[in-house]
């Protein structure tokens, strides 16, 4: 026979309040032993919980600090609840009752209680008190309207300017927009308004200085990748952040995925062991040739190869060298296939290709199972973890609304919030990384150019 009752509840428990300790304190008075299961960020995210101000981390200390609390836990995923009441042997398990009926499912494994919160305060209240965020668009890309709508799903940011020098273009824009009333032409100007934070989208080789007049001017910048097509140029632009005290980061949507985020975690546990291969192609049926004077804007590699090279920095850390197999056409890199060697004797093989269709999926082999991710990897939703016994083979499924890129909005606008410069899903470090594959390719590509030139001129 037990001699203790034990309680388990779940929450978020954003910018702890008076309703919550109140709600914990009833749960406690229902039994001998609290434990509190705290939401992950990741796993909010993924039930469309975009809006938590404060890290996991914060979260979880502010709730181990109250004294009538016995134990606090993660909680991770869906069927955790269930694993949880098993494993603690849970007398009770509370909830507010803003989620009566809910979570019935659980009597089948122990007693569901429903709390009566506590009426007019929430941490949505809370979170309205911090300043609202007000964003500028800098281009016309083909991203731009599905930015704009992504980001009404996201408290606290507001998109109600867009800059772009075609001033008939933005004039069109802004009047058949129902958010981005307000349109400019020149950029110093756009930058003059009260806007804190701009979304850059536009032809590659604007990138570095829209970005670097826009830091100038004290603006946190969201930019499509990459964020300059110069070595020295990223450093500069990253080194500028740091100095005044702003948030520079890159728009690889894929970076911020919940699903993508929760498939790092079970590489990192080593449950497909040791990983020996990341193979992972990118391929697009759109050209982009919108730059007849210069070869470094052009090709498959500009455009695309920022998205497998997250895949293989994030999980193999960054590469000791690089080996490019490109087929080019009238200057213009159709497609290329590109090998990184990395520690312990791991290899990343990366295709891309534009005008070319293949097999967008993803394979991260280990030395006890592997990793599949379906087309389109990119756009993370599904991940297999597949071994030599298909009975101990596991899927993860995170379905979400949209193009993916409210979760990419989402962490920028929280980081702003927390006053943070570096996020945990898409660090500087990770940045150079992923972009040193297409400076480097450039960097070659001129030699290349310039030897020609010269043998040329003998």
């Amino acid at each position: 026979m037990k001699d203790k009752k034990t309680v388990i509840t779940y929450g978020t428990y954003d910018m702890l309040h008076e309703g919550h300790m109140r709600l914990l304190k009833r749960a406690k008075a229902l039994g001998d032993y609290l434990i509190v299961g705290v939401t992950d960020e990741n796993y909010d995210r993924s039930r469309g919980k975009l809006n938590v101000v404060q890290s996991t981390k914060k979260r979880m200390k502010a709730i181990e600090s109250l004294d009538f609390v016995d134990k606090v836990i993660l909680e991770t995923h869906k069927n955790q609840k269930v694993e949880d009441i098993k494993k603690y042997d849970v007398d009770i398990f509370a909830i507010g009752d803003d989620w009566a009926g809910f979570f019935d499912y659980l009597s089948e494994y122990t007693h569901v209680e429903y709390l009566p919160r506590t009426e007019g305060i929430s941490s949505t209240q809370l979170r309205e008190k911090f300043d609202l965020i007000k964003m500028g668009i800098v281009g016309l890309g083909r991203d731009t309207q599905a930015f704009i709508d992504a980001a009404e799903f996201v408290s606290n940011v507001k998109v109600n300017r867009i800059y772009s020098p075609d001033f008939l273009a933005v004039k069109k824009f802004t009047k058949n927009s129902k958010t981005v009333k307000y349109g400019h032409d020149n950029y110093d100007e756009f930058l003059d308004t009260s806007i804190s934070a701009v979304y850059i989208d536009t032809k590659l080789t604007e990138h570095y200085k829209l970005i670097k007049r826009a830091i100038e001017a004290g603006k946190h910048v969201l930019c499509e990748n990459p964020l300059a097509l110069d070595k020295n140029e990223l450093k500069e632009l990253l080194m500028l952040a740091k100095k005044r005290k702003v948030l520079l980061l890159s728009a690889l949507k894929t970076a911020f995925l919940p699903a993508f985020n929760q498939l790092l975690k079970e590489i990192n546990s080593g449950v497909i062991g040791e990983v020996k291969e990341v193979r992972a192609t990118r391929t697009s049926l759109y050209k982009e040739k919108d730059y007849p004077d210069s070869f470094m804007q052009q090709g498959a590699t500009n455009i695309l190869s920022s998205y497998p090279s997250l895949l293989v920095n994030k999980v193999l850390g960054k590469s000791k060298n690089l080996t490019f197999f490109d087929q080019g056409e009238d200057g213009y890199d159709v497609s290329n296939l590109i090998i990184s060697k990395h520690k312990d004797g791991a290899i990343g093989v990366s295709r891309v290709a534009t005008g070319i269709k293949s097999e967008g999926d993803a394979v991260i082999s280990g030395t006890k199972g592997y990793i599949y991710i379906p087309a389109p990897w990119w756009l993370t939703k599904k991940f297999y973890i597949r071994f030599e016994d298909e009975h101990k083979s596991q899927v993860f499924n995170y379905e979400f609304e949209g193009r993916g890129l409210r979760y990419m909005i989402a962490e920028f606008a929280s980081l702003i919030q927390r006053g943070k410069r570096k996020s945990k899903m898409l660090t500087p470090s990770d940045m150079i990384g992923i972009n040193r594959v297409l400076l480097e390719y450039n960097e070659r590509k001129l030699k290349e150019k310039k030897s020609k030139k010269a043998k040329g001129s003998r």
